[in-house]
């Protein structure tokens, strides 16, 4: 029965990048104060252990999805994968450029994407409950139509996340990150519905990572708009070594972390009139657009 509660995904990317970080995510989900977050299988701290341990806090109320990895400082899990630059994928915004450009090497996508995920399917014994990408690159050209044919192939059952707003027309300029997610993500949900392959009917969470930005007071704005079924990103964690030495973002993982564990945050989705999702939910919540 429809009790006219918006019910929506708050996603915690990153789940592998740093053991800190695993056992914020571990801990929110356990709390009940997220209900899914992104695997990075290709990520140094994770580990069969990892996994394990994320299956155990999560089953049966949280989604675990794949988090495509295809920038620097990562490496491929698969040998072979060429351009790479030390080891490593290449940056962001060479990456980025390239897919823009339709310069990447096919072939070499596809088998790093089967690769990550039959990671996840090793590392997990099932298919992800749906799909996204690191640094959002799967909704980039190249990459986004290797990403649906592994879904096809791999994990027919899975959704995939489309980073297309659902704001007002006069909000959609003032962030031009998520103006050009919104481009890339119109095309990326029309690939998504020609492959049967089912999105998210919005997005939201974008902003920008510097020392000011205030998560807790930007939450709101991102529940503003959200239609049911859609997707809020976060990034919680502690910091740790590893965290500093493979990304930027830290001490913002931090405040995030303590916002969505602190008392606060469960009064304002009730005043919202929003709540988690159920895993059992996500078949049929995520609809492609």
């Amino acid at each position: 029965m429809n009790d006219g509660t918006r019910r929506f995904w708050l996603c915690a990317d990153d789940y592998g990048i740093s053991a800190s970080v695993n056992a914020a995510i571990r801990d929110l989900i356990a709390r009940g104060r997220i209900n899914a977050t992104s695997v990075m299988v290709s990520a140094p701290s994770f580990t069969r252990g990892e996994a394990t341990s994320l299956l155990d806090v999560a089953a049966p109320a949280a989604a675990i999805g794949l988090h495509v990895t295809l920038t620097a400082p990562f490496a491929p899990l698969v040998s072979g994968f060429s351009p790479l630059r030390d080891g490593a994928f290449l940056t962001l915004s060479t990456v980025a450029r390239r897919a823009l450009m339709r310069s990447l090497n096919p072939e070499s996508l596809a088998r790093e994407i089967a690769g990550q995920f039959a990671a996840f399917r090793a590392a997990f014994g099932r298919a992800p409950d749906y799909v996204d990408g690191h640094h959002h690159i799967h909704v980039f050209p190249q990459i986004g139509e290797a990403v649906l044919r592994a879904i096809k192939d791999t994990a027919p059952d899975a959704w995939v996340r489309q980073c297309g707003r659902a704001v007002p027309l006069r909000r959609r300029f003032a962030d031009s990150k998520a103006l050009i997610l919104d481009g890339l993500s119109r095309r990326f949900r029309r690939l998504a519905a020609q492959s049967s392959v089912r999105t998210n009917p919005a997005f939201a969470g974008a902003y920008a990572f510097n020392a000011r930005a205030d998560f807790a007071r930007l939450f709101p704005s991102f529940l503003d708009s959200l239609p049911d079924g859609g997707v809020i990103m976060c990034h919680p964690g502690t910091v740790d070594a590893e965290l500093v030495r493979l990304d930027p973002l830290t001490d913002l993982r931090e405040r995030e972390y303590a916002f969505l564990a602190g008392d606060s945050f469960p009064y304002l989705l009730a005043a919202q009139g929003a709540a988690l999702a159920a895993r059992e939910a996500s078949r049929s919540q995520a609809v492609n657009q």
